[in-house]
C-alpha cells in the first residue's frame, strides 16, 4: 500500500504570509470607525480562519448581504493600505515551497481570503507562481460527485481542500494541510488529512485537541518540517 504524501496545501493569510498583525489592526480600526464596541482578545480567537461574511453575519445578522460586503469592503481596505507598506512573508515560507516542489510534491493555496487581497500577496510575492493551484470560496467545486457545481464553503468545511486535492489529482490521504488557525486543521482533519499547525496567530495550545497533527512549529524555517518532507515520501 502507497501511504506516502504527495502533495501540500497551503493556508495564505498567516501561514504563507505575515498578514495577520495587519488584519488585527484592520479590525480595530474598523470597529473604531463604527463605534463598534471590541474584545480584541476573544474577537480574534472566535475568528480565526473564519470569512468575512462569517463574521459580519454573526456580528450583524440582521443586516443584509450587500450591507455585510459593503463592511467587509471598507475592512479590506484597511487591511491592504496597511499590507502594502508592510506586507512580508512567514520567515522560511519561499525556501520551504521551493524545497517541495524539487522533491516532487504537488502544491496548493487553499486559502479565504479576498480575490483583491490574494492579487497585493500574488503580485508581490509571487506565491501563485510557487504552486500548481489557487483555491478560495470564490470557487466551484469541481469533479462529478454530489457537490459538483457547489460553491466552495470556507473553513472548517473540507471543501476547500478537497478541491485542492481533486485538482491536483491526489487522494486526501496523501495531502498534509499547513494551517494556523484551528478550523482550518478542523478543515484537514474532516477532509481525511494530516496537518502541521503554525504559531503565527495563535499559541500551541490553541491545537491541542487534534488527532491530525503531524507538527506544530512556528514558522517554516522549523527542522521538524525539513524532516517531515523526507519521511513523507517514503
Amino acid at each position: 500500500m502507497d501511504t506516502g504524501f504527495k502533495a501540500l496545501l497551503f493556508d495564505l493569510d498567516g501561514t504563507l504570509i505575515d498578514s495577520m498583525p495587519h488584519h488585527h489592526e484592520a479590525w480595530v480600526e474598523w470597529h473604531a470607525r463604527r463605534g463598534v464596541a471590541m474584545d480584541a482578545g476573544n474577537f480574534f480567537e472566535s475568528t480565526a480562519g473564519r470569512s468575512n461574511a462569517e463574521i459580519l453575519l454573526d456580528m450583524f445578522p440582521q443586516h443584509s448581504a450587500a450591507e455585510h460586503e459593503a463592511m467587509a469592503d471598507a475592512k479590506e481596505a484597511i487591511y491592504r493600505e496597511r499590507a502594502e507598506r508592510a506586507l512580508t512573508l512567514v520567515a522560511g515560507a519561499q525556501a520551504y515551497l521551493e524545497q517541495a516542489r524539487a522533491q516532487g510534491f504537488k502544491l496548493a493555496v487553499c486559502t479565504a481570503s479576498t480575490l483583491p487581497n490574494m492579487a497585493l500577496a500574488f503580485e508581490r510575492f509571487g506565491i501563485d507562481g510557487w504552486v500548481e493551484t489557487v483555491v478560495s470560496p470564490a470557487d466551484f467545486m469541481s469533479g462529478s460527485g454530489a457537490g459538483a457545481g457547489a460553491r466552495v464553503r470556507g473553513k472548517p468545511h473540507p471543501d476547500i481542500f478537497l478541491e485542492a486535492a481533486h485538482r491536483l489529482g491526489i487522494a486526501p490521504a496523501h495531502c498534509i494541510v499547513f494551517e494556523d488557525a484551528p478550523l482550518g486543521v478542523e478543515g484537514a482533519r474532516r477532509a481525511g488529512m494530516k496537518a502541521v499547525a503554525l504559531t503565527t496567530t495563535l499559541d500551541a495550545a490553541a491545537f491541542g485537541a487534534f488527532d491530525n497533527l503531524l507538527a506544530v512549529v512556528a514558522d517554516f524555517s522549523a527542522p521538524e518540517l525539513s524532516n517531515l518532507l523526507g519521511r513523507a515520501q517514503r
